[in-house]
């Protein structure tokens, strides 16, 4: 259902249950899953992709050209999953040709005034508490939730689970299953309610504790807490996605958190 002070471009693909309130602008090379609900105010511009079920609320901009000179108009696109929420005045970029597209997965809660610029590559049942600020190129897999009014560098990276604390500067990539905070963002343990709540036992739990304590806890250098892990602690998936995302880390990893403070 569409409502008639809706602008619908002609060449946009957009399913027959798609609802379409007043004042909102859906441009050419837009398509629209089933299902899915545009609110009023909402602007879609060309190269947008929205899956089935989706809200978007007013004041969203969807697909807008990206933030970076480098842009040269070449044809990108913006990846929005089934059954993802994105609240009001969120914007998203599309891609540029480093990329090709920004992507953001299926079941994401994006809340009101998160900005996701180009290149970013957000995983599934991901949340992005209001005021959220990723520049360009960052991937934030599954399962991550990042804190309100959270800006995050360039290129950085968030593991599969973290928590980032609201109000954190994320200059370094955020292992998977931990938890981020303080100035300069720094380890303060692992993701555990998350992770029980997510159905992980107790003894997967314990085991990716341990991994952290070797990795953060124990004074070493990463290359000497990565050869202690792999000697000492049995591989498991979870044990090897750790250890994978810190020996890959472009940026370097988040700094480990001490007692008595000395972190």
């Amino acid at each position: 259902m569409n409502q008639p002070l809706a602008y619908i471009h002609p060449g946009a693909k957009v399913a027959q249950n798609v609802v379409i309130e007043p004042f909102s602008t859906i441009s050419n090379d837009v398509e629209i899953g089933e299902g899915t609900w545009i609110g009023p105010n909402v602007t879609i511009m060309p190269g947008a992709r929205i899956g089935r079920n989706c809200k978007i609320f007013p004041g969203a901009v969807i697909s807008a050209e990206p933030q970076d000179l480098k842009y040269e108009g070449e044809e990108t696109h913006t990846y929005i999953g089934d059954n993802t929420i994105i609240r009001e005045c969120v914007t998203v970029n599309k891609g540029t040709k480093a990329l090709g597209y920004t992507k953001i997965g299926d079941n994401c809660l994006i809340m009101a005034t998160v900005h996701v610029a180009h290149d970013c590559v957000v995983g599934n049942n991901v949340i992005l508490v209001n005021g959220v600020a990723l520049a360009g190129h960052i991937f934030v897999d599954d399962y991550a939730i990042v804190g309100g009014m959270s800006p995050v560098h360039q290129f950085t990276k968030i593991g599969r689970h973290a928590l980032v604390a609201g109000g954190t500067l994320v200059r370094k990539d955020v292992p998977p299953f931990v938890k981020a905070a303080r100035n300069p963002i720094s380890y303060v343990g692992i993701n555990s309610i998350g992770l029980r709540r997510r159905g992980f036992e107790p003894d997967k739990i314990s085991e990716i504790q341990n991994i952290y304590r070797i990795l953060f806890q124990k004074k070493l250098n990463v290359t000497q807490a990565v050869q202690m892990v792999e000697t000492e602690l049995a591989a498991t998936p979870e044990r090897d996605e750790i250890l994978q995302f810190v020996t890959e880390s472009s940026r370097g990893i988040m700094r480990g958190y001490m007692p008595n403070g000395n972190y």
